[in-house]
């Protein structure tokens, strides 16, 4: 239906998982796609897999140089930035006894501070065009909590408030900024898990089902569209009912 039709759309972590997914989708409705990924191999190889509409660009969320460099890459190469997806993040999981200080810096400094540097420098540009859409990647483990998450939780909570706060800040610009928090999405993080706990958490899903990539991808793509040009601060969960 082309409802990104050449839009420039950044995704970051877009090399795997939901981020591949919400990459496909939004070349499938007509977007030009900058695969934002600190993981050469994988981000290479989707961008080879996803065509000439989809371009590569090595980059570190929790470095600011790599981040500026990339906004600059793009803004030179495409002439704007329509939308980009904060989707990069990492796990480090341990209970709070065992949980080394590095192990949460880590998360933070990739999963908010990432978040906080791509959206600075991706709003200056949005800013000078007079429109954009900035959409960050939450948990359901933000409201809910999460044995082990210390440094996770603490990053997709505080991801929350940061879109709140900036739907604020940036609307008079023309810029929407929302935040999505998938539940239990079937991605290569999840793939290792043993098949019962696999069913015994699919049990607990009122759907009685995992989510798929692509269902948050979906979710992304509407979004970014014009047909939520009215949805702004939100956070909304994709989930299967859990919340619930």
């Amino acid at each position: 239906m082309n409802l990104l039709k050449d839009k420039i759309c950044i995704v970051t972590g877009g090399g795997r998982g939901i981020g591949k997914a919400t990459a496909k989708k939004f070349i499938e409705e007509g977007g030009v796609v900058i695969i934002a990924d600190f993981d050469a191999s994988t981000g290479t190889a989707t961008a080879d897999d996803l065509g000439e509409q989809c371009t590569f660009i090595k980059t570190d969320v929790s470095n600011s140089d790599s981040v500026k460099s990339l906004i600059k890459r793009v803004k030179a190469d495409c002439g704007s930035i329509n939308v980009i997806v904060n989707n990069a993040g990492i796990l480090k999981d341990q209970t709070l006894e065992k949980m080394e200080e590095d192990q949460f810096d880590k998360v933070i400094q990739v999963n908010m501070r990432g978040v906080y540097l791509c959206t600075k420098y991706a709003a200056e540009v949005m800013r000078e065009q007079g429109s954009g859409v900035i959409l960050n990647a939450s948990s359901v483990v933000a409201r809910f909590g999460n044995f082990g998450q210390t440094n996770y939780v603490a990053a997709k909570a505080g991801l929350e408030g940061m879109t709140k706060v900036w739907a604020r800040e940036l609307g008079k610009h023309g810029i929407r900024v929302n935040a999505v928090a998938p539940g239990f999405i079937q991605t290569d993080m999840t793939a290792g898990m043993p098949e019962k706990i696999i069913t015994m958490m699919g049990d607990k899903v009122p759907l009685k089902r995992w989510g798929q990539p692509e269902d948050v991808a979906n979710l992304y793509c509407f979004l970014a569209t014009d047909e939520a040009s009215y949805i702004s601060g939100a956070v909304l969960h994709i989930d299967g009912g859990v919340v619930v």
